[in-house]
C-alpha cells in the first residue's frame, strides 16, 4: 500500500476526525494535536489489518482526546484542591465566521452540536462522561465501541451518556433555532446597552443569565458573573460611542467582534432560548483578537 494512498485515505477523515477531537476538547490546538497522534499510530501500523478506518480512527482520536481530558483535570484538581465540581478556568476555542458564510440551517445545526454554552457545560463533565455523551449523543457511535475505550461495560457506559445528558439538558438548553430572530434579540441588548438603558437590558436578558468573561491565561483566566441585573450592569459599558460592534457568528451563534477606533478589543458570543439571552461568553486574549481581526470590515 502506498504513501499517497494511505494519506488520501487519511485526509478524507480528516474534518470528521477534527470535529469529533473539538467537541472532547473544546480546543482546536488540542484537537490538532489528537489528530496529528492518530495520523503517527496509523502510519506505525500495518493498515491492511484495519477493516474499518473511519471507526479506528475515531477511536484512536477518542482515546488520546480522553488521556487529555484526564491530564487536563489532574492539573486543574491539583492546582484548585477541587475533586468534584471543576470550575471554569477557560472558554473553549471559538470558530468565528463571517454572518454571511453558512446557511441558517447549517448554522443551527452548529450551534446545537458545538455551541459554546455547551461546550462549557461539557466541561464540567468527567472526562468518561464527556467522552460517552460526545461519541454516542453528537456522533452515533454505538456504546458496545465506546465502552472499551472507557474501560466500562455496556451498561456502565450507557449510563454514563445518560448522566451526562440530564446534566447537559439540565444546564444547556437548545438554542433558538430562528437565526434572525436570535440575531434581534442581540441586537435589542446592545441598543439598551448603547442608550443606557438598564430596564431594557434586563429584560433582554434571561434571569439566570451566565456572563462568562476571558483574557486569556496570562490574565487569569476566565471568570463568571451570574443574574440579569449584575450582567445588564456590566453591559452599560457598551455606551461608549466610540465602539462598534461587528456582526459575526461563533460556533453559528449569533455574535459580535467589538472595536474602539478601528481595534479589536474583543469578541462576544451569545446564546439565545426562549427569545431571551442565556449565555454571554466575551473573549479578550490577544491571540485570539489578533486573529479574527480580517473578519472585520
Amino acid at each position: 500500500m502506498t504513501d499517497d494512498w494511505l494519506t488520501e485515505r487519511f485526509e478524507a477523515h480528516r474534518t470528521h476526525l477534527h470535529d469529533v477531537a473539538y467537541r472532547m476538547l473544546g480546543s482546536t490546538a488540542e484537537a490538532d494535536d489528537a489528530v496529528q497522534e492518530a495520523w503517527l499510530r496509523l502510519d506505525r501500523t500495518d493498515s491492511d489489518e484495519i477493516d474499518n478506518l473511519g471507526g479506528w480512527l475515531t477511536t484512536v482520536v477518542a482515546r488520546v482526546s480522553l488521556n487529555m481530558l484526564r491530564s487536563r483535570r489532574t492539573r486543574r484538581e491539583s492546582a484548585l484542591d477541587e475533586t468534584v465540581e471543576p470550575q471554569l478556568t477557560r472558554l473553549p476555542d471559538p470558530i468565528v465566521t463571517r454572518i454571511d458564510a453558512p446557511d441558517p440551517e447549517e448554522a443551527a445545526v452548529l450551534a446545537d452540536s458545538v455551541g459554546v454554552a455547551l461546550l462549557v457545560v461539557l466541561d464540567q463533565l468527567t472526562p468518561s462522561e464527556r467522552l460517552a455523551f460526545v461519541l454516542h449523543d453528537l456522533f452515533g457511535v454505538p456504546f458496545e465501541e465506546i465502552a472499551p475505550i472507557v474501560g466500562r461495560s455496556h451498561d456502565a457506559t450507557r449510563q454514563l451518556a445518560s448522566r451526562a445528558r440530564r446534566r447537559v439538558r439540565g444546564a444547556a438548553p437548545a438554542p433558538d433555532r430562528d437565526s434572525a430572530r436570535q440575531r434581534e434579540v442581540v441586537d435589542a441588548f446592545f441598543a439598551a446597552a448603547r442608550g443606557g438603558d438598564l430596564a431594557r437590558l434586563v429584560a433582554a436578558l434571561d434571569p439566570d443569565v451566565v456572563l462568562n468573561v476571558d483574557y486569556g491565561p496570562l490574565a487569569g483566566g476566565a471568570s463568571t458573573f451570574r443574574g440579569a441585573e449584575t450582567v445588564a450592569s456590566r453591559a452599560l459599558m457598551f455606551a461608549e460611542p466610540r465602539r462598534i460592534s461587528h456582526p459575526v457568528l461563533v460556533n453559528g451563534a449569533p455574535a459580535v467582534i467589538n472595536t474602539v477606533d478601528g481595534k479589536v478589543i474583543g469578541i462576544m458570543a451569545f446564546t439565545v432560548v426562549d427569545g431571551r439571552i442565556t449565555e454571554i461568553d466575551t473573549y479578550g486574549e490577544p491571540a485570539l483578537l489578533e486573529r479574527v481581526a480580517a473578519l472585520v470590515p
